[in-house]
């Protein structure tokens, strides 16, 4: 698991970390959804106001399809949100923040999948053709006009290192690395994780940092 920050499980602890963070997040599961023991809903469960991804198939993993469902959640949003995303939730997130990139004010990305591993129908497979074409290149090419931070895996079964590293750089994301930590997942051991308190504040200061530089220059 990630280590290396002194931060408590407690659930006042994680509300009152994150409530100075000026926008509301929204939380975007990967393929199969984030069940009720991995840290996607323990963080739901435990800062008011976040909002979580439904509506969508978690066992269809259709780009396009995930990617409308978050467009409609970020354009009714009272503010810009923060999005964070796990493991295909990640590439859904980019694709929709791609068209509304205005009502994106940062990203916290965890594990994201390997866009190869997936067509524009589902999962990637040689034996259909419909499904051997890769979702690569309907993502973003450049870095994102917001803040982004990228927690990656060393033995991600979703994603081979090296790929994680070159996918952050091409996002412009700050790269975190987690170590050997499998898909950051409840199968990993990631329930309750406190330490993305301390992500999500140092995603906010970036944004709030940004923002500031921006009103400057006008």
């Amino acid at each position: 698991m990630y280590q290396g920050l002194d931060e408590r499980a407690h659930p006042v602890f994680i509300g009152s970390a994150l409530s100075l963070m000026n926008h509301p997040l929204l939380i975007v599961p990967g393929y199969r959804g984030s069940g009720p023991d991995h840290w996607q809903s323990w963080l739901h469960a435990n800062v008011a106001g976040s909002r979580r991804l439904d509506e969508v198939d978690w066992n269809e993993p259709i780009l396009e399809k995930w990617s409308a469902v978050i467009t409609r959640e970020l354009d009714k949003a009272h503010a810009p949100v923060c999005l964070v995303a796990h493991s295909f939730g990640c590439l859904a997130a980019l694709h929709a923040a791609a068209r509304r990139a205005r009502r994106v004010a940062g990203a916290l990305l965890v594990a994201p999948a390997d866009p190869d591993r997936f067509s524009p129908v589902g999962l990637r497979t040689l034996a259909d053709e419909a499904a051997r074409e890769s979702i690569a290149q309907q993502l973003p090419r450049r870095p994102l006009p917001f803040p982004v931070s990228i927690v990656v895996s060393r033995n991600d079964p979703w994603i081979g290192f090296a790929k994680s590293v070159y996918l952050a750089s091409l996002w412009g994301g700050r790269l975190i690395d987690a170590g050997h930590a499998g898909h950051i997942n409840a199968a990993s051991g990631y329930g309750p994780w406190p330490e993305i308190a301390s992500m999500l504040r140092a995603l906010s200061g970036k944004i709030a940092a940004e923002l500031v530089a921006s009103e400057t220059l006008v």
